[in-house]
């Protein structure tokens, strides 16, 4: 699912419509602001599209990135 491109952890995640995947991104928000840590993502239609990376260590990949990715891998499992 995730793919370290570009030094960034990349990954895409496509939904039945715009809700889900919006209501997707709404739990990776508050995911996301708990470990004060922000991807950089967009949504079009059905698809999220997310890039992680530590922009504080030189926007290369960190355990920070890995903790977010595998903590967004946990909400679809849900």
């Amino acid at each position: 699912m995730w793919i370290e491109k570009d030094n960034k952890l990349v990954a895409e995640f496509q939904f039945k419509d715009f809700i889900e995947a919006f209501s997707f991104m709404t739990k990776v928000a508050i995911l996301a602001e708990k470990q004060n840590h922000h991807p950089e993502w967009s949504n079009v239609w059905n698809k999220v599209t997310i890039q992680l990376s530590t922009h504080d260590a030189g926007n290369i990949v960190t355990e920070k990135d890995h903790r977010l990715a595998k903590a967004i891998s946990t909400i679809l499992k849900t």
